[in-house]
């Protein structure tokens, strides 16, 4: 159901999917009104384990996370594979029991590193193709979104990661997701290339400006994600309140920026009087 709806989202125009690395955030995500969410491998590689982003988190504990956002909201989870975990099939069948409505795989080495950073080492466009076929097959008649993710643009360069989005489509790929690109032109360069729904990352202190969805729209992108942007802006608000309360000895000063108990339990759907919640076990 959640991944037709996605389909769906992707047909009417560019879905803008902030990133949950946790299910609080995604129900904050769906409360703020978007329509999808998007799960990030660094979000939850830097908040739930506190590790850099570099696939070492397991195919297991991502499923496991990933599943309580997917559960904890009403709308859409795509969800970043990383490089698949070998099976890229076995992958799918266990995301889709999950409840998750799609995946991003992407073509670098096992060894991957976050998608901005130097030193990236991609495998054999063929070897990805075999990754995204095993996906489609394991997916079969179903809806689960297939997302192909090239960091070719920083590796081989501009036209080779073209090249590679051309192959991925026709392995199976339903989104093509090309990482690291550098300035607006390219974009919409992209865009113009490439005849089937893109992908577009916005995360912050990277190598690609930050277009705002309507622009991204009006080039041709049908999903806009934002990784790291609640994560960052949550990690400086509780560095700096953690200071002031380190400082103070008290968190008196703190208690008007805080979300309170009432509004928790109201997002929670948790009626304390009663003792009800209006939710379902994971």
């Amino acid at each position: 159901m959640m991944a037709g709806r996605l389909r769906r989202l992707m047909r009417e125009g560019c879905a803008a999917m902030p990133g949950a690395f946790n299910a609080g955030t995604g129900r904050l995500i769906e409360r703020a009104g978007f329509e999808g969410v998007y799960v990030s491998g660094a979000g939850l590689s830097n908040a739930t384990a506190g590790v850099p982003d570099i696939g070492l988190l397991s195919r297991v504990e991502v499923t496991a996370l990933a599943g309580y956002v997917a559960a904890a909201v009403g709308i859409p989870a795509l969800v970043d594979a990383d490089t698949g975990w070998g099976d890229c099939g076995e992958t799918v069948e266990r995301f889709v029991s999950a409840g998750i409505a799609g995946m991003q795989i992407e073509d670098q080495v096992e060894a991957k590193r976050c998608g901005h950073l130097g030193g990236k080492k991609l495998v054999s466009a063929g070897v990805m193709v075999g990754r995204i076929r095993s996906a489609a097959a394991a997916r079969g008649k179903g809806n689960f979104v297939i997302v192909g993710r090239t960091d070719a643009r920083s590796v081989e360069g501009f036209d080779k990661a073209v090249e590679r989005a051309e192959k991925y489509l026709e392995a199976g790929a339903d989104v093509i997701f090309p990482e690291a690109l550098e300035t607006e032109e390219e974009f919409a360069e992209f865009a113009r290339q490439i005849r089937g729904p893109l992908l577009a990352n916005m995360t912050e202190f990277g190598k690609s400006p930050l277009v705002d969805v309507k622009k991204l729209a009006r080039m041709g992108y049908r999903l806009a994600i934002f990784p790291q942007t609640a994560f960052r802006v949550a990690m400086k608000a509780e560095e700096t309140a953690l200071r002031e309360l380190k400082k103070l000895g008290t968190q008196k000063s703190l208690v008007k920026k805080m979300q309170t108990r009432g509004e928790l339990y109201e997002l929670l759907g948790y009626n304390p009087a009663d003792g009800k919640w209006k939710g379902k076990s994971v």
